[in-house]
């Protein structure tokens, strides 16, 4: 019988437990260098004690002007590599195994002074323009991504994520939305795509799962939906994606038509369809803080990880409390056994 407590393997990546710490922003590196800090080691050194299977670090950028602020982790540089791997050994000693966000936020990086887009299109009324990327650009941050990901196996990380969704570069290129090209990049949506995958794929162990991030819908008028998303996903697949991770919308200010569902669960339909259209793992995220929920997601097999988001971020023990509300058995730190 599944449920969020039982062991899942993808690959050569072993997981403890079904439960996903998703990667979210801290906006913590105050020295604006890219590199993780104390606050980051605590964070998620933290959750790892408590029981998290796999932990996300949080989007960490290819370069400088791809951050969404200037406050975000990087992989630009070899000096970025000791604080993550020291993150990276500490959640091993207590369980956990420990992914990487690789990502570049183009129009959204609110911190660049031009930022880059694969068309001159603002975010909204408030965000800067920005500049089109030429070819030859969109062709060396290629290099940059595989850099990035070779870094990231230097650190000791287990799987590796392309954030494909929430309205950054990626999402941009594959969106008809934000992508007005006419060179090769335009005539296919999904190359850029394409060919981050395969540029971190070349840096990753062959064992080692690559997930990516989609938006599987948008939430503007004239934006794609799970048919579309579907399609894109499966050109990324056939790329080398092993895991896909379901979130969505990210792209433009929501429209009123298309606001997205605010109660538990909205996201898991569209995690469903993607996992049975392409019969591919996929990671469940949205509103799943409640354990029977969480729980339930993967006994119904609508999901095969339940990333917590919030629920993570307010009690990083989470899994510990999922269990002892399940009734499941678990590794509980002799520390804390007292309190279960």
């Amino acid at each position: 019988m599944k449920d969020i407590l039982s062991p899942y393997t993808v690959k050569g990546l072993e997981l403890k437990n079904r439960i996903v710490m998703p990667p979210m922003c801290q906006y913590s590196v105050e020295k604006k260098d890219g590199i993780a800090t104390e606050w980051h080691y605590m964070h998620y050194v933290s959750r790892a004690i408590g029981g998290t299977g796999l932990i996300i670090i949080e989007m960490t950028d290819v370069e400088p002007d791809g951050r969404i602020s200037d406050q975000d982790l990087g992989l630009w540089s070899d000096e970025q590599i000791a604080p993550l791997k020291r993150i990276v050994d500490a959640c091993h000693s207590y369980g956990a195994k420990v992914g990487i966000q690789i990502a570049h936020a183009g129009r959204k990086a609110e911190d660049a002074e031009v930022p880059v887009a694969p068309s001159a299109i603002a975010f909204d009324t408030h965000s800067k323009v920005p500049r089109a990327l030429t070819t030859e650009e969109v062709k060396g941050l290629l290099e940059k991504f595989g850099n990035a990901a070779a870094r990231a196996v230097k650190a000791g990380f287990d799987t590796i994520e392309i954030h494909g969704a929430h309205g950054y570069l990626i999402h941009q290129f594959h969106s008809p939305l934000t992508n007005k090209r006419e060179d090769e990049y335009g005539n296919d949506l999904t190359l850029f795509g394409r060919e981050v995958i395969k540029a971190v794929k070349a840096e990753m162990p062959a064992d080692m799962p690559l997930l990516m991030r989609i938006s599987a819908k948008e939430y503007v008028e004239g934006g794609y939906g799970i048919q579309e998303s579907i399609a894109f996903a499966k050109q990324y697949q056939e790329a080398g994606v092993d895991v896909f991770h379901i979130s969505s919308g990210g792209e433009g200010p929501i429209a009123a038509f298309g606001r997205p569902g605010t109660h538990a669960a909205y996201q898991v339909p569209l995690a469903k369809e993607i996992k049975e259209a392409l019969r591919v793992p996929v990671i469940a995220v949205g509103r799943l803080d409640d354990p029977a929920l969480a729980n339930a997601v993967i006994g119904n097999e609508e999901a095969d990880l339940v990333a917590v988001g919030r629920g993570l971020l307010r009690n990083p023990y989470w899994a510990l409390e999922a269990a002892s509300q399940l009734k499941k058995e678990t590794q509980i730190p002799k520390q804390y056994s007292a309190g279960f």
